[in-house]
């Protein structure tokens, strides 16, 4: 019975290895994973003015929620949306932004977007801006990204449109119903 002994335990090492390498086998036909895949940064027209972001983030095989964006190299980063209310536009806190299943969440002009303060002069004559974007999933995945950094432009050319400066950014903090009570 001996030499069936070492058969046996060949036979069985095979058989796990069948099933190990279906178990990868299923994952390749998954499709997309969470992703950040473009973005960059615009610079206040000032030293004393916010730095804008856009960025695109293209979903994977779950909704999840974006819920912070941060970088070591700024002092603070925000997530805000422009919105019109009562013929006028304005600008809001986002505590999260959804990005669906196999989707995308797009942060842009007149939309979505980050305002950025106070980023690091290494950072700026780099040209880049490494950040971290924080999702609720199993694991509170966080996906680095360097962020493009562009120069200023002209109120003409549109990304100076909206007065980021000029608010008053103390009160973004508390959701809108918590502010009425």
């Amino acid at each position: 019975m001996k030499p069936f002994a070492p058969r046996l335990f060949a036979c069985a090492a095979l058989a796990a290895s069948a099933l190990t390498l279906t178990a990868c086998g299923e994952n390749l036909g998954k499709g997309q994973q969470l992703n950040v895949v473009s973005g960059h940064v615009v610079m206040g027209a000032t030293p004393d003015r916010p730095a804008v972001g856009y960025f695109r983030v293209e979903g994977g095989p779950v909704p999840v929620e974006l819920v912070a964006v941060t970088s070591d190299l700024a002092q603070r980063v925000e997530m805000h949306e422009s919105v019109r209310e009562n013929g006028m536009m304005t600008m809001k806190p986002l505590l999260r932004a959804a990005v669906p299943e196999k989707g995308e969440l797009v942060f842009k002009q007149g939309g979505k977007h980050l305002m950025i303060w106070g980023i690091n002069g290494a950072a700026v004559r780099a040209g880049k801006l490494p950040m971290a974007f924080v999702f609720t999933n199993n694991a509170n995945e966080r996906i680095l990204f360097d962020m493009v950094i562009k120069p200023a432009e002209g109120a003409a050319g549109g990304e100076a449109a909206m007065d980021h400066g000029a608010m008053d950014h103390a009160a973004d903090k508390v959701a809108p119903d918590a502010a009425k009570k």
